[in-house]
């Protein structure tokens, strides 16, 4: 095994004093790697039974494209979560041994789960970089800790940090495919304004063929490494109108109609085996049958939206694959169905607002219902609704999160290689993992595993290479693979599988159960004879479950999934991941200080603060001075005419607006914003506006938002409003007066005056609410 990156070779001509009395040496460029180029797509959030080749309703020509001049994976896995996927795809490491045991938004001090991918795991595509390959990178990051994500970095773990010539795409979690928080290397652009009818999908998949086709011209011999993730289709669920209406009517016979013709259709086509049972409905969710009338309408028009969205995107990639084909070059192309299974963290009743279900509440569905006309549009953020996900996940049990279930971890794969891969149209058997794709390319690619990458000791691989079964069917060449998310575990060995799910269902935020409590029950299938995990065997083979049950334990030592944690485990105080502020509760910010993420700035939340704004305006002066968060959720504080303005927005449902009665004069002015806190988690309060010392409007909040504004990219920004805007005075938002500075408190508790307001009723009056 060879070091990386390569020393500069020694001169091999001779110098002498004058060039008369020197032998030039010629100077060539480096000999490009004979490799092929490499196409990775994957899909965010898609179930194994959702596409049109694997028994579903989406018609899925470009993965069907990819299967028909290659071959099908249907026992291929992820490990049911985001992060924990992105980070084992590209170092082949297990995602625990990578710091990658769950999303970067949950990360805790523990090194399983810190979120810190070590330089001691080189990605795939540092390795092939170093190795003469270009390198892209389009679409959903995913992998930088919360605390790197800032303006200031440092980047090494972005995109560019890690391997990547090129990155253009969202580097968290979700994004609005309407006006999403996008970024070109590491500078945030919006790429939306301006642009009628712009959509994400179609922006990443131009600049990613815009760059295959610069490769193409400028370096005809060198070979490249794309990595194509779509933030498709993860909520919000946006997509064209007209996308949409073409599955209108589609599912209104409901989510237990859909998973039986699935499940039909799969073994119609061959994609599952022979007998393959359905296995059943959890009881947590209701049967179409039980479901309120009055809602299904919603229901079937959320699907409908998940459907257009998944059809769009396939679409939009089957363009990446076409000038990948184009190219002129041997080209591997791998088509990951998806990152983890169907999403049903949009509730039972689906949702209209992202952020209400990240942050622990579950819409009214009369609201869903009122407002059906806004799915799929930027007008809100919408999920579809838990029995649609498990219903796309057929015919397995459970879905994203469940690593202890094939309905969270198995995803359909196809493969295409046309100088490699000659019986196409085939189908693959062998049990393989995520980890199992970095090596994969690299012995397509015939670079081998560096022992050192910049001076340092490399981790040892957990994956292995797929290239064997291009060949033909048989056994897997992976024999052991654990899974363990938020709790949920599992262990396959030589055909079997141990699983404990461990209580709290995904739809169900914040939720702790008791390790080894009664609620969990281990598990024991046949999986060379039950595909689907259907038929538990725990009680007639005590002796294998016990050793797998060992077996689990050993792994989990191995790879640092102890101390096992879940959704409820604490992530404060000494386990808390650093913050980029460190302990920071007040900071002064400038028109510097734009789409700064949500993490990156002092947090107004469950507490009581203050905003303190420097400004010289008049009456002719508009825009935001200050906002964090988006249309769903967030605050912001603005000119209207001359009039400060403030706006909370709470889940884009509880929208209050203060308004100072009268306009600024021309001149240096004092705004303040306080909140008086009534405690708790996500409580109300009483919300003061002051303009020059005086205050001047006041109003009563309800409740607040208690852990996130918003998970698809909405920003704090200081002048305007990128992204979705929090209050009435549409996009960007820019402010036409001078901001001296913004300053953010955290307040241990309300100001005197604050608190003189409160006890004599004057903020329940409301001065003049609006």
């Amino acid at each position: 095994m060879s070091d990386l990156p390569l020393g500069t070779p020694a001169f091999e001509g001779e110098i002498g004093r004058l060039i008369g009395e020197s032998t030039p040496r010629p100077l060539r460029a480096p000999e490009p790697p004979d490799g092929p180029n490499v196409l990775l797509v994957m899909l965010d959030d898609v179930g194994f039974g959702s596409m049109s080749t694997l028994g579903g309703p989406v018609p899925s020509p470009a993965f069907q494209g990819v299967a028909d001049r290659g071959l099908i994976y249907n026992q291929f896995h992820t490990t049911a979560l985001c992060s924990p996927t992105r980070a084992s795809l590209l170092t082949g490491r297990q995602h625990h041994r990578v710091h990658m045991g769950g999303i970067t938004e949950i990360a805790n001090s523990f090194p399983g789960y810190d979120s810190a991918m070590p330089p001691e795991a080189a990605t795939v595509a540092q390795i092939l970089r170093m190795s003469g390959y270009a390198t892209g990178c389009f679409g959903k990051w995913h992998l930088t800790p919360s605390w790197e994500q800032g303006p200031a970095g440092p980047f090494d773990r972005w995109p560019t940090g890690m391997g990547f010539d090129r990155f253009y795409g969202i580097i968290g979690a979700e994004a609005s495919q309407w006006e999403p928080a996008v970024y070109d290397q590491t500078t945030p652009i919006a790429p939306h304004v301006g642009r009628d009818g712009y959509h994400l999908n179609e922006d990443l998949a131009d600049r990613a063929i815009e760059w295959m086709d610069r490769q193409r011209a400028a370096a005809p011999h060198r070979p490249w490494f794309c990595y194509f993730s779509t933030p498709a289709v993860h909520a919000p669920h946006h997509a064209p109108l007209d996308w949409i209406d073409r599955f209108s009517g589609a599912f209104d016979g409901g989510w237990d109609e859909l998973r039986s013709a699935i499940h039909a259709r799969q073994l119609d086509l061959g994609v599952i085996p022979s007998g393959t049972v359905s296995t059943g409905r959890p009881d947590e969710i209701p049967a179409w049958d039980d479901y309120d009338e009055r809602y299904r309408p919603v229901a079937s028009r959320l699907m409908e939206c998940f459907a257009g969205f998944l059809a769009h995107t396939d679409h939009h990639i089957g363009r990446v694959i076409d000038a990948a084909r184009g190219d002129g070059r041997d080209t591997l192309i791998i088509y990951l169905s998806g990152d983890n299974g169907a999403s049903a963290e949009g509730t039972v009743h689906g949702a209209w607002s992202a952020p209400s279900f990240q942050n622990g509440v579950h819409e009214d569905p009369e609201w869903l219902l009122a407002h059906m006309d806004d799915f799929g549009t930027a007008r809100c953020e919408n999920h579809f609704n838990v029995g649609w996900a498990w219903a796309l996940d057929a015919p397995f049990q459970w879905m994203k999160q469940v690593a202890s279930h094939f309905g969270g971890t198995r995803n359909a794969m196809a493969i295409e290689w046309p100088s490699r891969i000659t019986a196409t149209g085939g189908l693959r058997s062998q049990f393989h993992h995520v980890v199992d794709l970095m090596p994969t390319i690299l012995d397509a690619a015939g670079v081998e595993v560096p022992a050192r990458v910049n001076g340092i000791e490399q981790m040892s691989l957990d994956g292995v290479s797929m290239t064997y079964s291009f060949d033909a069917d048989g056994p897997s060449e992976r024999t052991t693979q654990y899974f363990e998310v938020l709790g949920n575990r599992g262990i396959y060995h030589d055909g079997w599988m141990a699983s404990c799910f461990h209580g709290r269902v995904p739809w169900i935020r914040m939720q702790a159960f008791e390790f080894d409590g009664p609620q969990e029950v281990w598990e024991l299938y046949d999986i060379r004879n039950d595909f689907s995990q259907a038929v538990d065997l725990a009680d007639e083979h005590p002796d294998v479950l016990a050793r797998l049950r060992e077996l689990f334990d050993a792994e989990a030592e191995r790879n640092g999934v102890f101390p096992l944690r879940d959704a409820g485990s604490p992530r404060g105080g000494d386990f808390a991941v650093p913050g980029p502020l460190g302990g920071v509760s007040s900071m002064t910010y400038t028109r510097a200080h734009v789409r700064m993420p949500e993490w990156s700035v002092v947090s107004l939340k469950n507490c009581s603060w203050r905003i303190d704004a420097e400004i010289v305006a008049g009456a002719d002066d508009h825009g935001v001075v200050v906002c964090q968060g988006g249309n769903m959720a967030g605050w912001s504080l603005w000119l209207d005419a001359g009039r400060p303005m403030f706006t909370y927005n709470c889940f884009g449902h509880d929208i209050t607006t203060i308004a100072a009665p009268d306009a600024l004069a021309s001149g240096s002015h004092s705004l303040v914003v306080e909140f008086a806190y009534d405690g708790g988690f996500g409580a109300g309060g009483e919300l003061v506006l002051t303009v020059d010392g005086e205050a001047v409007a006041g109003a009563r909040l309800e409740r607040t938002v208690p852990i996130v504004f918003s998970m698809s990219g909405e920003t704090f920004d200081v002048g305007c409003d990128t992204g979705a805007p929090v209050g009435p005075y549409g996009h960007g938002g820019v402010c036409s007066a001078e901001i001296t500075g913004v300053t953010l408190t955290r307040l241990d508790e309300p100001s005197a005056e604050v608190r003189r307001l409160v006890a004599e009723g004057l903020v329940r009056a409301g001065f003049s609410t609006q």
